[in-house]
């Protein structure tokens, strides 16, 4: 059972070094490349470096690297709050095919009020800021209070090898296709959890695009398919798992597929945990 952060807020002790095992093990950030100066000692860096996993089959940006990357919110890093993701939204411009460094700039908070905050950001070509890759916006809620005097962590960075050998990310993040043609993440684990023992945002990006990608690959008979559209509302804390990916694929015109998908809890009475949709076009 993976242990809720809150459950230590009145032994700062405790819950500072529980916040730094769970940060530093988070997986999703680390295996993406993304370095957070809110919560990491070091030098800022807002770059992310593209490998071959982070790309489609037609060789375009996948969105879960870009979501992940800029996830939103508005409400403060786990130093300074809780936070627990409710809206998430990603417009793909560019498709990114020959951008070898994507950088998250520009980021603000729209709002930030008790209870509720907003953000958004742009993400350009780190070597041409001209060159807009993709839009951001958030909705974040603050469920909780640290301790006060949390500092800034040591993360030991992951070294993945862009190589031919690379995993996709699905399977890096532990999902399966199963008998059932559904796609699913394993029950809840630390890696894949946030502090507040509910399932992190970087698994649940990459776990609906494969399979929005999956659905909208079979209504097209192609898999040679570019994201454009990426909207996903939280509506409950995955607690339990396994995890298991409900869908539709919609023809549009001009190329166009939407899907929407629902993300359950099956350990959890099968509860809904996520919803979203999915506008994507053939590759031109």
């Amino acid at each position: 059972m993976v242990k809720d952060i809150r459950a230590l807020k009145d032994d700062p002790e405790a819950y500072a070094a529980e916040l730094k095992r769970r940060w530093t093990g988070l997986l999703s950030y680390r295996y993406i490349g993304r370095n957070h100066g809110a919560m990491n000692t070091g030098p800022a860096d807002d770059t992310v470096t593209l490998r071959r996993d982070m790309r489609n089959a037609a060789g375009g940006l996948l969105v879960a690297p870009l979501s992940i990357s800029a996830p939103e919110g508005g409400v403060g890093s786990d130093l300074v709050t809780v936070p627990n993701p409710v809206i998430h939204c990603c417009q793909i411009l560019d498709d990114a095919s020959d951008v070898r460094r994507i950088e998250v700039v520009e980021s603000e908070v729209l709002r930030s009020g008790t209870r509720m905050g907003y953000s958004r950001s742009k993400i350009v070509d780190a070597d041409d800021h001209d060159r807009v890759i993709a839009l951001t916006e958030g909705q974040g809620v603050r469920i909780g209070a640290p301790p006060e005097g949390l500092v800034k962590m040591d993360e030991a960075k992951l070294e993945i090898v862009d190589s031919p050998a690379l995993p996709p990310l699905w399977e890096a993040f532990g999902a399966v296709r199963r008998d059932d043609s559904h796609w699913t993440l394993p029950p809840l684990s630390d890696a894949f959890a946030s502090p507040d023992a509910a399932l992190h945002i970087g698994p649940q990006h990459v776990l609906l695009e494969t399979a929005a990608m999956d659905l909208a690959a079979g209504l097209a008979g192609t898999d040679r398919l570019q994201m454009r559209t990426w909207h996903v509302m939280f509506l409950a804390r995955g607690k339990t798992g396994p995890f298991r990916v409900d869908g539709e694929a919609l023809p549009g015109t001009g190329g166009r597929i939407g899907v929407r998908m629902t993300l359950h809890d099956e350990g959890a009475g099968d509860r809904m945990v996520t919803s979203a949709s999915a506008l994507l076009e053939l590759f031109a």
